[in-house]
């Protein structure tokens, strides 16, 4: 293994994995695929066997790729991993024009907006960062 920094202590660490992909089941990968494109401004592709991957667009990001892969079950309960967005406006209003669907709206000390997918995954999308906000501390919530 090898050693890594980590950002709050600038202690060496050893490092137990590296973040690979995010990988979304989809009954209609392509349709999901395309959707997660369009909000992320970024390229989808055929992965083969049915499977989509949404790539980011290189000359803005070093992100890494969303696979969108199809299973033959349906999504039952909430969903336990999701996608936070920074929106580049104050509000989720292009989201929704692409096919997204509102959850809940921000109330109180909630300052983000719940969506879900076509495929009903929910996600979160929060305001443009303001010059004055602090990055969350370490295991916070932005």
């Amino acid at each position: 293994m090898e050693a890594d920094t980590h950002v709050g202590t600038g202690h060496a660490e050893t490092v137990t994995a590296r973040f690979k992909d995010l990988c979304l089941d989809a009954a209609d990968p392509l349709a999901l695929g395309g959707f997660w494109a369009r909000m992320l401004d970024a390229d989808v592709a055929d992965a083969g066997e049915g499977d989509t991957r949404v790539d980011p667009r290189s000359a803005r990001s070093d992100a890494e790729s969303i696979w969108v892969n199809r299973v033959p079950e349906p999504r039952v309960g909430k969903t336990r991993v999701h996608l936070d967005l920074r929106l580049p406006d104050a509000g989720p209003a292009a989201l929704l024009a692409e096919g997204a669907r509102l959850i809940t709206e921000p109330s109180g000390e909630v300052t983000w907006w719940v969506l879900a997918d076509p495929e009903g995954n929910e996600f979160c999308a929060f305001a443009p960062r303001r010059v004055n906000d602090r990055l969350p501390s370490a295991g916070g919530v932005d």
